[in-house]
């Protein structure tokens, strides 16, 4: 094992080259090996933007990683700034474990349980991970922007299926509540206490969902501040001023797949413009008016940028699958502006966009009921129709969408609205 004074090694080298060259599901247990050498651990958690916008992964110990929620992951991130190492405790199953927490530049979260560290091992772990972090950032980036649009429909409805179920408990609880404060209840003390319990479970549901919230959606500074981090490797090594207009604090929150997405456009759109030698300042502005989040970049070029750049045309199609839009102007002697306009929410579900794949209207019945959430039995009793019926139409429904369970049919039906125009 190597001690402190050397830590990056040969070895060190090759294995992280393994690491960031391995496809990504292999990536977890590839990076928990390679930091096992300065810092063995029972179990990594990792929190990455990635194709689905934030996703979760672990190697190690299964009950470890089972026992660490999003929510867990939410608060370390929250508590330990981009470009750290800090150490820190969570509670499994009623005990309490030790963690090494770090998050990279560009916000990517490492989670170690019960990591051990050798002496001067931090600072290692730090540039691994900033750099196997940055190799994620960069296979999202390269991915098909198809999946922003998956990821935009997942998103639209899992937050739907979250308010929809705080809802129904609310109401539920409140019910509760209103009962046992009623003066025909005779015993006082079991009311006060189930109405203190009722209280409690209110308030815990309320938390949780706007916890949740939160954790789905990014501020727009703290996006913005990111944007900035990550455009630091592309002007490194080149003679560029990069100019930010910072957006208002007070912005809306950007729903993740949204600011990830956002970040990949604008870097794709500065290496588009910067493929001109020419060019040696750009301005990179982002705004929101409560609806759209709107991105201005311009350079001082010669206005020589074609719209049928391979950069650009990538950038286009990642605007497309948001839902955006983008535009062009050229001006000679002045350079060139990219305007792009990003909206916020995922787009609704409507009954034209079935017309692709010949859904009948019962089978559309069926279908918006399951991207509410309801079971079969809740949709057979609204439908007035046996639990088998709706079994028939979903079998239906997938065989049509070409899919093979609930949320894969949610994601393609939202996910590819009918053009316009």
């Amino acid at each position: 094992m190597p001690d402190g004074g050397h830590l990056c090694t040969e070895y060190t080298l090759r294995d992280l080259v393994e690491v960031v060259t391995a496809p990504a599901p292999a990536l977890p247990n590839l990076l928990s090996q390679l930091l096992s050498t300065f810092a063995p651990h029972d179990a990594v958690v990792t929190l990455v933007a990635d194709t689905t916008g934030a996703s979760r992964y672990g190697a190690g110990d299964a009950g470890i990683i089972r026992g660490i929620s999003h929510f867990d992951l939410d608060e370390i991130g929250r508590r330990t700034p981009p470009g750290s190492i800090l150490t820190g405790a969570l509670e499994l199953d009623g005990e309490s474990v030790s963690t090494l927490d770090v998050v990279a530049r560009n916000g990517a979260l490492l989670v170690m349980v019960n990591a051990r560290p050798i002496p001067g091992a931090e600072a290692t772990i730090l540039q691994i991970w900033n750099i196997v972090a940055l190799r994620v950032q960069e296979l999202a980036d390269e991915a098909t922007p198809d999946y922003l649009q998956l990821a935009r429909a997942t998103s639209g409805v899992r937050m739907g299926a979250l308010t929809e179920l705080a809802d129904q408990y609310s109401t539920t609880l409140e019910s509760v509540l209103a009962a046992l404060r009623s003066t025909a209840l005779d015993d006082k003390s079991a009311r006060s206490t189930a109405t203190g319990i009722a209280a409690e479970a209110l308030v815990l549901l309320r938390t949780a969902s706007d916890r949740a919230l939160t954790f789905t959606e990014e501020p727009v500074t703290t996006a913005f501040a990111r944007l900035r981090d990550d455009l630091r490797p592309l002007v490194r090594f080149r003679d560029l001023d990069v100019q930010f207009v910072e957006p208002p604090s007070d912005g809306r929150p950007l729903p993740s797949e949204v600011a990830h997405g956002a970040r990949a456009v604008v870097r794709g759109s500065i290496l588009a413009l910067i493929d001109r030698a020419d060019v040696s300042r750009v301005r990179v502005k982002w705004g929101c008016d409560g609806t759209n989040l709107l991105i201005d970049i311009r350079d001082d070029g010669a206005a020589e940028l074609s719209d049928s750049s391979t950069q650009l045309h990538l950038v286009r199609q990642r605007i497309h699958a948001l839902g955006g839009r983008m535009s062009m102007e050229t001006t000679p002697g002045w350079g060139t502006e990219l305007s792009m306009i990003i909206p916020l929410d995922p787009p609704h579900a409507t009954a034209e966009t079935a017309a692709r794949w010949d859904l009948r209207p019962r089978e559309l019945e069926v279908l918006h009921r399951l991207i509410s959430g309801r079971r079969n039995r809740a949709i057979a009793e609204e439908l007035k129709i046996s639990e088998n019926t709706v079994k028939f139409h979903v079998t239906s429904i997938f065989r049509k969408l070409g899919v093979s369970s609930r949320s894969e049919a949610t994601a393609v039906f939202l996910a590819h609205p009918l053009p316009t125009g």
